[in-house]
């Protein structure tokens, strides 16, 4: 339990971060990992920036998972919010019983997990996004299927219905839900990332970690390539969670847009050359027209006949950020220089 000297701690530790950001721990990690041993078995993961209108939701539903408290951690890495998002997570951490650690960060969303993953005690990494909440058995049942999996190094959980969503998180919503209820051993590619997930840090390790290069999105695609490629696999668990998907077209194209932003990088890196017809409009009123039948089915809704529209939005939105991107030479250098490197190293 944090306690009084625990409290004190954090207190101390938001009073430094708030005069003094950069990247580090405040709550002195030596002290921490000794004080709590090989006894924590897994990390939470939560890497957050501007995000106070949802991560009072995330938040609550982290410190009420029914896995015991004493064997899991909470590495928080904050992108220097300029919200109320660190005084909230603060808030309900002094109410609740679980070891936290807050770290600071303005290099990106690869740099951030990357922390996660150099500080983490726990033998998996159960990554929480701050728009995302927990059912009160997620970690349980995430850790036991992991147990049982032995060879499976990213472990994806399923997508619940959020009943309180407006129509445009409806939307957006319903076609994960969707492809989250398939039966299927090998998870896609594109839906191993992050959200929803638990990685095991052997794998994570193996892969050689985050690439700190990618600034924007599409950092846990990039690992997770690498971790399928090193020979792990990936499988749909049990576990049930919720996101509180953008309710508005405004913000739910700039989401997008961040995404076609990091996807450039990615596209780059990786040379995937079906990319561009698979994130264009066209290709995403496709992709919409695929998913209505089995989302209809589901819910019975006749909202659903705008999915072929909303999904050509999204990925109008995501070629503005991939475009964006081109234009500002985001990726060409680094990419580059990692080909040569590897040309020489060859």
């Amino acid at each position: 339990m944090l306690g009084t000297e625990g409290a004190h701690r954090f207190q101390q530790a938001l009073k430094q971060y708030e005069t003094e950001p950069r990247t580090r721990d405040y709550f002195h990690p030596d002290k921490v990992a000794s004080e709590l041993g090989e006894n924590v078995k897994v990390t939470i993961g939560l890497c957050v920036k501007n995000i106070e209108s949802t991560i009072e939701h995330t938040m609550k539903s982290i410190l009420e998972q029914d896995f015991p408290h004493l064997l899991m951690e909470l590495i928080v890495v904050d992108g220097q919010s300029e919200d109320n998002t660190l005084r909230i997570i603060r808030e309900h951490v002094l109410k609740g019983d679980l070891e936290s650690r807050v770290f600071s960060e303005n290099m990106g969303l690869g740099f951030a997990r990357q922390i996660v993953v150099d500080n983490a005690i726990g033998k998996y990494v159960v990554w929480v996004d701050g728009d995302v909440v927990l059912r009160q058995d997620y970690v349980k049942r995430q850790v036991e299927f992991m147990d049982r999996n032995p060879k499976v190094g990213i472990g994806r959980a399923r997508y619940g219905i959020w009943t309180e969503s407006g129509p445009v998180a409806y939307l957006e919503n319903i076609p994960f839900v969707v492809e989250s209820m398939k039966d299927q051993k090998q998870v896609p590619l594109g839906i191993c990332g992050t959200e929803g997930a638990i990685y095991r840090i052997a794998a994570i390790r193996e892969a050689k970690g985050f690439d700190i290069n990618i600034k924007g999105a599409a950092e846990d695609v990039d690992l997770a390539r690498r971790i399928l490629a090193a020979g792990w696999s990936a499988s749909i668990t049990e576990a049930m969670f919720y996101e509180l998907c953008r309710d508005s077209w405004k913000a739910l194209w700039v989401e997008y847009a961040w995404w076609g932003y990091g996807g450039h990088f990615s596209f780059h890196k990786n040379r995937d050359k079906s990319m561009p017809l698979k994130m264009s409009p066209l290709g995403g009123f496709l992709a919409g027209c695929l998913r209505f039948p089995a989302a209809y089915k589901l819910t019975r809704r006749k909202l659903l006949l705008l999915l072929p529209f909303h999904y050509a939005f999204k990925r109008l939105a995501f070629c503005y950020g991939f475009t964006k991107a081109h234009a500002e030479g985001y990726g060409h250098r680094t990419v580059a220089r990692a080909m040569i490197g590897n040309k020489v190293r060859r």
